[in-house]
């Protein structure tokens, strides 16, 4: 690929050679059949609270004490690199919620094959909601483009939305290649190439963006994460203020100081307003709002909608669900009567009415009170007269 000429014409050699390298990498990440059924160790803890936040970056960039001042769980620290081997829980408790923080093993590079148990923290790193990458202000961009390439290669794609394209595999019927924008990096004949590397001859693919070879790569391959990324650069307190000044200005990051306790605080808005948390408060009906601890909903876990919501609550209350009431921004008057797909919005009050119960096929319930007679004469079925 290196070697190729990148032009017109050599662009369907390229991008079947993207989908060779995308299989074959997708082969080697998979387990060994024949090491036996034995599962290997990992660092995998249960899932806990309301969303989840694992702490990744090179050795000792400060992940341990940035863990121990905002959980007060104690994370072992000191001036040598791989002081932490296994996977660190705490919970930071923030506006009514509860997020899980995972401190992991500092991750070097080449980590993707294996290296300084580095499959196993980037294992952990897929089931997050929102990844810290920490990092050394006072050391190159590098280490950023090292750790990002490093999880590219392991299928996590970071703060970007999954490709809005149509694929479907079916039996029979050949492939049928439609698009709703123009497209200036595929066409049909390209698509047709990358999948008969993957011997897929019979598909439904529909593309709804620009998107590019490896934007489709990763939908054939289904297994790709789309994680939230927060970049933040510790120790700014051996920085100079233009140093500081330009990295607060960059996109999706923040600079702290674990030392000097700088800027914790703007660290967990941040991490707040990334992770889009919906804390919804119940009412029961004649009662007032319980404040205490909210439903807290998010997208990535079951959506912010009232279906959402009744399924966190319990899962038969969707198929009891009759109508709520709803209080807060996401309502256009107060109350607002609303169904299962209404989305709400954080700090919103919510009224559930459920349907009302009837046992049997005439609502009298199981043991029935009154006779099963017509209740108007009129009703009543009448006999034929009697012959003389």
């Amino acid at each position: 690929m290196a070697r190729t000429q990148k032009n017109k014409a050599t662009e369907y050699h390229l991008g079947q050679l993207k989908a060779k390298l995308a299989k074959l990498r997708t082969q080697l990440q998979e387990p060994d059949k024949k090491g036996g059924s034995g599962a290997g160790e990992g660092f995998e803890v249960q899932k806990y609270g309301d969303g989840r936040v694992a702490l990744i970056g090179f050795p000792s960039v400060g992940k341990s004490t940035l863990l121990t001042h905002l959980t007060g769980t104690q994370s072992e620290v000191a001036a040598y690199e791989f002081t932490t081997l296994t996977c660190i829980p705490g919970v930071i408790h923030y506006n009514d919620a509860k997020i899980q923080l995972l401190d992991l093993p500092g991750i070097i590079e080449g980590a993707a094959e294996g290296k300084g148990r580095g499959r196993q923290v980037i294992a952990v790193c897929k089931s997050a909601d929102l990844l810290l990458m920490v990092l050394d202000a006072s050391k190159p961009d590098a280490h950023r483009e090292i750790l990002t390439r490093e999880l590219e290669s392991v299928g996590i794609r970071l703060n970007r939305p999954p490709p809005n394209i149509y694929y479907k595999k079916k039996k029979t019927g050949g492939v049928h290649f439609n698009k709703t924008v123009p497209l200036t990096h595929m066409d049909e004949k390209l698509v047709l190439r990358i999948l008969q590397e993957y011997k897929i001859h019979n598909a439904d693919v529909l593309f709804r963006e620009d998107a590019t070879v490896d934007d489709f790569i990763d939908v054939i391959e289904g297994n790709r994460r789309y994680i939230k990324c927060l970049y933040v650069y510790n120790k700014i307190d051996i920085c100079c203020m233009e140093e500081v000044d330009e990295i607060a200005r960059r996109s999706n990051s923040i600079p702290i100081s674990c030392f000097q306790k700088l800027n914790l605080d703007g660290l967990l808005e941040k991490m707040w307003d990334m992770m889009s948390l919906v804390r919804v408060y119940t009412k029961k009906v004649g009662n007032k709002p319980d404040f205490e601890e909210p439903v807290v909903l998010s997208d990535d876990r079951g959506g912010t909608t009232m279906e959402g919501l009744c399924r966190q609550i319990h899962n038969t209350l969707v198929k009891e669900f009759q109508y709520a009431m709803v209080w807060g921004t996401s309502a256009k008057h107060f109350p607002q009567r609303c169904g299962l797909a209404h989305t709400l919005h954080d700090e919103d009050v919510v009224q559930i009415v459920k349907k009302k119960k009837s046992s049997g096929e005439d609502g009298r319930g199981r043991f029935k009170t009154q006779s099963s007679a017509p209740l108007r004469i009129a009703d009543r079925e009448k006999k034929a007269a009697l012959k003389t």
